[in-house]
């Protein structure tokens, strides 16, 4: 028995080393794709930041691709499944009147909280998102990692909304996803606009105005 636990105690440590390992490539991945997109980030530039050898990126990654994908799907579920379920529970609690600024916060404002609140590296995903999302290869990924939460807005949206074209309604998510894409990337644009008023990292400050402003555009669609 004591021989037994002996011999596993390597094996255990040996896949944490090689879970550390991993997080600590996807964390490097992250920052600098969120910093220069795909094509602006080799894998000797992520092996540099980790402080390994480019081999030991190959060994658990095929190419840069499979390293890019990775990165993306690592919080992706995390981030869609909070939003699923905010908008599930303003669904129920709506019933058969939810409002267009009520789904809208629901979508929202568990996405910029979890953002300030997860500290630099989901900060790095924000903007990570934010660059690759007028990718062809980003768009391939929000499509198979957000649409379903995505539609579910829409869902939620032609209720509140029952006398609107649905082609209104796909085009209001589409100028709400540009604006809300546009703050995760945190570019320092507002900072300077404002000579310091306001900051591009300030996402508490979004999350007052966001979902409000949003709601009004799509009401306007109607006029």
């Amino acid at each position: 028995m004591s021989e037994g636990s002996t011999a596993k105690r390597p094996r255990r440590k040996k896949a944490e080393q090689r879970a550390e390992t991993i997080e600590q490539i996807l964390d490097a991945a992250e920052y600098l794709f969120s910093k220069n997109g795909l094509y602006g980030v080799t894998l000797r530039d992520v092996a540099q930041r980790v402080g390994v050898h480019t081999t030991l990126l190959h060994y658990y990654f095929d190419d840069k691709q499979r390293l890019f994908e990775e990165v993306f799907a690592r919080r992706a579920g995390v981030t869609s499944g909070r939003r699923m379920a905010a908008l599930e529970s303003y669904e129920a609690e709506a019933g058969d009147k939810p409002t267009v600024e009520g789904a809208l916060h629901a979508f929202l404002d568990t996405d910029l909280d979890l953002y300030f609140e997860g500290g630099e590296s989901w900060m790095n995903y924000a903007a990570f998102c934010a660059r690759v999302s007028n990718t062809k290869e980003g768009a391939e990924l929000m499509d198979v990692h957000f649409d379903p939460v995505v539609l579910k807005l829409v869902g939620i949206l032609k209720r509140a909304l029952p006398d609107y074209a649905d082609e209104d309604i796909f085009w209001g998510y589409h100028f709400v996803t540009g604006a809300l894409m546009n703050t995760l990337a945190r570019t320092g644009r507002i900072d300077r606009l404002s000579g310091g008023l306001c900051h591009s990292d300030d996402f508490p400050a979004v999350k007052r105005r966001i979902a409000r402003f949003m709601a009004a555009g799509f009401l306007a669609l109607r006029a």
